[in-house]
């Protein structure tokens, strides 16, 4: 027997932010579970919590010499 789209599961996928099991379809925050979590998240990035990897960039005095 095979399930049809009505049958089916609906997709669950973790919230990165909490872990939290959330359905993907209908999800206003997806990937994150609420809003509360999506907020967290952009604070996080806000406040340098996540850095890329790279080397550093210089800092304003370096850089381009005045004379």
């Amino acid at each position: 027997m095979k399930a049809t789209q009505k049958d089916a599961v609906p997709l669950r996928v973790p919230c990165p932010r909490c872990g939290k099991k959330t359905p993907w379809k209908g999800n206003a925050f997806r990937p994150f579970c609420s809003q509360r979590c999506q907020q967290f998240d952009l604070a996080a990035w806000a406040s340098d919590e996540y850095r890329l990897p790279g080397e550093n960039a210089p800092a304003d005095d370096e850089g381009e010499g005045d004379g």
